[in-house]
């Protein structure tokens, strides 16, 4: 294992408290993830103190975990990664304290990772033919990016969401409409029984900047339509509403990441974050680019939704690069993409 470099990642952005141990960048040893998910949905959404807390309990019970299935020790362990922003200022600093002592006291690098490259990242796993550069769509709670990776760790953004991300919208809408939380599921569930053009929703395009998003006016329009229907007494068929809603952001996210690729000259095209994994989302993609001659690569939905084995990839590419965090290392809730 000496030639090896074993990377045990961290990942404690949100409401998952993750660890993995990954070897040389590309091959998942272990990917433990403790989800959160049931504790926040009796409040609709997640609460960071409580993000927090339950962190602070599971963190090592994770980390032993990750390193048992791995079947290592922090002996065998090269360098120990973990996201440091963006993300929930108390659920990070719950990582990012974990890692620094853990590499401490194990006299390891330490390697400090940005969430979203992370989720970039989670492509490389099951794509042994997936490198540099090509063109990625980032969609999750938080975010809406298209960017162009130009290697790993190097980012150029081309087009980004003035308001809402796209998985926000989801969470908004779901929540309108009564499916609860999260969203993005529920909405990709009930769409499936619906007809995707019962309303045609708005796309909003932005003057002079062709791939940027905008999801506030869809949101607002979605909850026109449903508060209206409530004024005048009419019974909404939430299936029909739900595929309508999808159909509008999928295609705002699809047009604008083929017409990308064409016109900077990429033949391949990633999909990455949460919302990767919606099964409309990813239809439309293949479609789209069978249809232009790209080649689409996404994530399984386990490594798109938040999880500490995409954190090894990123921090694998980043020690390689001689990346080192001091111990001054910490949480970046408001970390933008490329920022170190």
């Amino acid at each position: 294992m000496s030639e090896d470099v074993l990377i045990l990642a961290i990942e404690s952005s949100c409401d998952e408290t993750a660890a993995a141990v990954v070897r040389n960048g590309r091959e998942v040893l272990s990917n433990i993830i403790s989800s959160q998910i049931d504790l926040h949905t009796l409040y609709g959404g997640v609460v960071p103190e409580i993000a927090s807390r339950k962190h602070i309990e599971k963190i090592n019970q994770v980390i032993e975990e990750a390193l048992a299935k791995a079947g290592v020790t922090l002996n065998d362990i090269t360098a120990i990664g973990v996201t440091y922003g963006p993300g929930l200022v108390g659920a990070l600093l719950v990582g990012v304290a974990e890692a620094k002592s853990i590499a401490y006291a194990a006299g390891k690098p330490l390697v400090g990772v940005h969430h979203i490259e992370g989720h970039v990242s989670a492509n490389f796993i099951e794509h042994p033919d997936l490198e540099p550069p090509f063109v990625c769509l980032i969609v999750s709670g938080g975010h809406t990016h298209l960017v162009i990776v130009k290697d790993y760790g190097e980012f150029e953004i081309i087009g980004r969401t003035r308001d809402d991300a796209a998985g926000e919208a989801f969470d908004k809408v779901a929540r309108a409409v009564g499916l609860g939380y999260p969203g993005g599921p529920k909405v990709d569930k009930a769409a499936k029984d619906g007809n995707k053009h019962a309303v045609e929703f708005p796309r909003a395009k932005i003057e002079g900047a062709p791939y940027d998003f905008s999801f506030s006016g869809l949101k607002s329009a979605v909850l026109n339509y449903i508060n209206h229907a409530n004024m005048m007494g009419e019974e909404i068929y939430v299936p029909d509403l739900a595929a309508s809603f999808q159909n509008a952001v999928v295609e705002s996210l699809v047009t604008r990441a083929v017409a990308a690729a064409k016109e900077y000259g990429y033949h391949k095209v990633a999909l990455a974050g949460g919302v990767a994994s919606n099964t409309a989302l990813r239809q439309a993609m293949e479609e789209a680019c069978s249809q232009e001659g790209l080649k689409l690569y996404y994530p399984s939905p386990i490594f798109c939704t938040d999880n500490a084995a995409m954190i090894g990839v990123a921090a694998y590419y980043e020690y390689q690069k001689g990346s080192r965090a001091g111990w001054d290392l910490n949480a970046v809730p408001n970390l933008k993409l490329g920022e170190r």
